[in-house]
C-alpha cells in the first residue's frame, strides 16, 4: 500500500509537471504562431486535427482500458491486442488517405493542407506502436515515465514549429513538427519500456477484452461527436477564420482544465478503483479533491477573465484576437463548470457505475448537437460557446448524482473560494491600471493573488501554505 501511495502521488506531481511545461510550451509557441500566423491558418490547423481525433477514436474500441483493468494480464493478451488495434490502423489509415480528395474538396484544403493531413495519418500509425510500451507503465502506476517521453515530444513539436514559423513555412511548420514528434516519441518509449512487438491473435482472448473494451469506449466515442466532430461542422459552416477565433479563445480558456484537470483524471480512476470498497477514504479523497481544485481553479479562471483583454492589447500584432473576446469569457465560466464534472465521472467510473458516466456524455452530445447548429444559426460564432455555457452548468446533476453513492460536502470545500475570488475580481475593476503597460499587468496579478490570500485567511482562516505542506505530509493512502 506505501507504494501504491508513492507511486500515485510521484504519478501526479509528475503529470502536472509535464502539463505545467507543456503548457508553457504551449503558451510561447502560441504567441509566436498567434503573432506570425493568420487565423485561417489556425482554423486550418483545428480542422485536420480534428479529422485525425476521429481516426484515433476508432483505433482502440477499449482494449488498452481492458488491458490497464485486468489484474493480472499474460503475452497472449498483450499480443492479441496489439495486432488486432494494428489491423484497425492500418483499415482507418487506408480509408484515410482515399478519402483525401474528398476532404481537401469538402474543406477547400490548400496543397499543404492536404500534406498535413497525411503527415498526421503517419502520425497516427506511429503513435499507435507506441500503446503497449504505455499499458505496461500504467499498469505500474508510473506514469512519470510516460511523462518523461510526453515532455520530450513536446519539446520537438513546439520547438520545431516556433523556429519553422519564424522562418515563415506558415502550414509547413506543423507537418514537421507533426512528424519529429511522432519519430522521437515511438523510440524513446520503446528505449524506457522494452516490448519485443508479437502478432497473433487469440479469438477467445479478444472476445473478453472486447466484453470491456467496447462500452468502456462508447463514452470517448460520444465525446467524438460531441467535440471534434462538432469542430469539422463548425469549420465548415462559420468558415476557417471564425473557427480560428473560437479554437483561440477555447484553447486559452480550457488551458487551467488541460494542466489540471486532464492529470488528475488520468490517476483518479485507477485510485477510485484501489478504494472503492472504502466508503470513508472515499469521502475523505473527494472532499480533499473539491478543495485544491477550487483553490486553484477559481481564481485562475477569473483571473485570466480579468487580464485577457489587456494582453491582447499589450502583445504586438495580437489586437486582431480582440474579436474573439465575448467567446473567450463565455469558454472561460463554461470551462470553470465542467472542470466539477470531471471529478465525479471518474469517480462514477471507478466505482463501476460506467451506464451513468454513459448517461451523462449521451446527454451532453445530444444536447450539443442540438444547440449548436440552432443556436449557431441565430447567433452566428457565439452559439457555440452559449452552447457549452448550457451544458456544463448541468454540472450539479453529476454532483447529487455522485453524492448518493458517497456523502460527501461540496460548498464547505467550494463556497470560501469562490468569494474570495469574487473580492479580488471586484476590487481590481476599481483600481486604476492603465491599459498598455505590463507593469501594471503585473500589478493586476500580484494584487489579485494577495487580496486573494488575504480574504481566505481573514474570512474563512483558510492557510493556503499551510494546506499545501499539510497535503503532502497526509496525502491518502
Amino acid at each position: 500500500m506505501e507504494n501504491f501511495k508513492k507511486n500515485t502521488i510521484v504519478s501526479t506531481l509528475s503529470l502536472f509537471f509535464q502539463s505545467g511545461y507543456s503548457a508553457f510550451l504551449g503558451f510561447v509557441a502560441n504567441l509566436v504562431l498567434t503573432i506570425l500566423l493568420s487565423p485561417k491558418i489556425f482554423g486550418i490547423y483545428f480542422t485536420v486535427l480534428s479529422i485525425i481525433a476521429i481516426l484515433n477514436y476508432f483505433s482502440d474500441i477499449g482494449l488498452a482500458a481492458s488491458l490497464v483493468q485486468k489484474k493480472e494480464i499474460k503475452e497472449k493478451e498483450i499480443a492479441t491486442v496489439f495486432t488486432f488495434q494494428q489491423i484497425l490502423i492500418f483499415t482507418i489509415i487506408i480509408i484515410g488517405f482515399l478519402s483525401t480528395n474528398f476532404i481537401v474538396r469538402f474543406y477547400q484544403l490548400s496543397v499543404e493542407g492536404k500534406y498535413l493531413y497525411w503527415a498526421l495519418l503517419l502520425s497516427f500509425f506511429l503513435s499507435s506502436l507506441k500503446t503497449i510500451p504505455s499499458i505496461l507503465l500504467e499498469r505500474k502506476i508510473e506514469f512519470q515515465k510516460i511523462v518523461f517521453v510526453q515532455i520530450i515530444e513536446n519539446t520537438f513539436f513546439y520547438l520545431t514549429v516556433i523556429i519553422l514559423a519564424i522562418l515563415n513555412f506558415g502550414l509547413k511548420s506543423f507537418i514537421w513538427a507533426v512528424i519529429f514528434r511522432a519519430i522521437v516519441g515511438v523510440l524513446l518509449i520503446y528505449k524506457i519500456s522494452p516490448w519485443k512487438i508479437s502478432l497473433t491473435i487469440d479469438f477467445p482472448t479478444l472476445k473478453n477484452l472486447l466484453s470491456f473494451g467496447v462500452p468502456f469506449q462508447l463514452s470517448s466515442f460520444l465525446a467524438l461527436l460531441k467535440d471534434d466532430l462538432m469542430t469539422l461542422y463548425l469549420g465548415k459552416t462559420l468558415g476557417f477564420q471564425t473557427l480560428g477565433y473560437l479554437g483561440w479563445a477555447k484553447k486559452w480558456a480550457e488551458a487551467v482544465l488541460r494542466i489540471i484537470m486532464d492529470s488528475l483524471s488520468r490517476v483518479l480512476f485507477p485510485v477510485f478503483s484501489r478504494v472503492q470498497e472504502e466508503k470513508e477514504r472515499l469521502k475523505i479523497l473527494v472532499e480533499k479533491i473539491i478543495y485544491y481544485q477550487s483553490l486553484i481553479i477559481i481564481p485562475v479562471i477569473f483571473g485570466m477573465i480579468l487580464v485577457m483583454e489587456k494582453i491582447v492589447f499589450l502583445i504586438p500584432k495580437y489586437s486582431k484576437w480582440q474579436v474573439a473576446l465575448p467567446y473567450f469569457y463565455l469558454f472561460s465560466i463554461s470551462a470553470l463548470f465542467s472542470s466539477y464534472s470531471t471529478p465525479f465521472i471518474n469517480l462514477l467510473n471507478g466505482l463501476g457505475k460506467v451506464k451513468l458516466s454513459l448517461y451523462f456524455m449521451i446527454f451532453w452530445t445530444a444536447g450539443t448537437w442540438i444547440l449548436v447548429p440552432f443556436l449557431t444559426k441565430i447567433y452566428g460564432g457565439i452559439g457555440f460557446p452559449i452552447t457549452l455555457l448550457i451544458l456544463s452548468s448541468s454540472f450539479f446533476i453529476v454532483l447529487l448524482t455522485a453524492k448518493k453513492i458517497v456523502n460527501f460536502s461540496f460548498l464547505k470545500n467550494f463556497y470560501p473560494f469562490l468569494i474570495s475570488t469574487l473580492i479580488f475580481f471586484i476590487a481590481e475593476k476599481f483600481l486604476p491600471f492603465e491599459k498598455n503597460n505590463f507593469i501594471n499587468l503585473f500589478m493586476i496579478i500580484f494584487s489579485s493573488i494577495i487580496i486573494y490570500l488575504i480574504s481566505l485567511l481573514v474570512i474563512f482562516k483558510i492557510n493556503v501554505f499551510q494546506d499545501l505542506k499539510s497535503l503532502w505530509k497526509k496525502s491518502p493512502q
